[in-house]
């Protein structure tokens, strides 16, 4: 009876964990690109095109660097992966700076983020609908971030045959890998296997 109790308790928790991950998944898909960027009409010219896919991208990493805001100020995180989370948001800000450089030097406009981060930690959950409600301890924290990055790698993957400028193609790839590493250390802080599968594509997504 209590080996069935225990399943049955190990079952809860890994639906909760996957829910979680979900929602960094569904944060995430602001930065599923090319598709929507064409729905919003932009232009069919090929420089107009690389810069609305780049300023989605912008937009997503400008997320990230908040939702790795939140996760450092919800306190549930210790010392090692409040370390790794806030090298993390560094690395978001080293992509947003060179994406925004980038459509500077294009000739457009980059994408603001909605809230600076000195925003309250609800102001900046709110901007930007993380589910701050069913963030309760540091795994919860973790799998959320980690269902970012997964959704965020698989992106700049499908954006990267988008690009009409074969540097900006290559550019993407180079910031899709770090996604996944990020993605990787992430699962390996909760316990999991950090490298699930042969293919980002294949990589699961709870």
């Amino acid at each position: 009876m209590q080996e069935n109790e225990q399943v049955g308790a190990n079952r809860r928790d890994f639906l909760k964990k996957s829910a979680l991950f979900g929602l960094g998944l569904a944060a995430a898909g602001n930065l599923v690109l090319p598709a929507t960027a064409r729905a919003a009409g932009m232009s069919a010219n090929s420089e107009s095109h690389d810069l609305g896919i780049l300023n989605f991208a912008l937009n997503a990493e400008h997320q990230a660097i908040a939702a790795y805001q939140v996760g450092a100020d919800s306190k549930l995180l210790q010392p090692g992966p409040l370390k790794l989370a806030l090298q993390f948001q560094k690395d978001h800000e080293a992509h947003a700076a060179v994406l925004a450089e980038t459509i500077k030097k294009m000739g457009g406009k980059p994408v603001a983020a909605k809230l600076p981060l000195t925003a309250s930690m609800g102001d900046l959950a709110k901007a930007w609908g993380f589910p701050v409600d069913k963030l309760k301890d540091q795994a919860d924290v973790l799998h959320f971030a980690a269902g970012l990055e997964i959704g965020a790698a698989k992106a700049y993957l499908g954006a990267v045959k988008q690009f009409s400028n074969p540097e900006l193609a290559h550019a993407a790839a180079n910031i899709e890998g770090d996604e996944a590493m990020h993605f990787a250390t992430l699962r390996n802080a909760l316990g999991m296997n950090p490298v699930p599968a042969a293919f980002i594509s294949a990589m699961p997504d709870d």
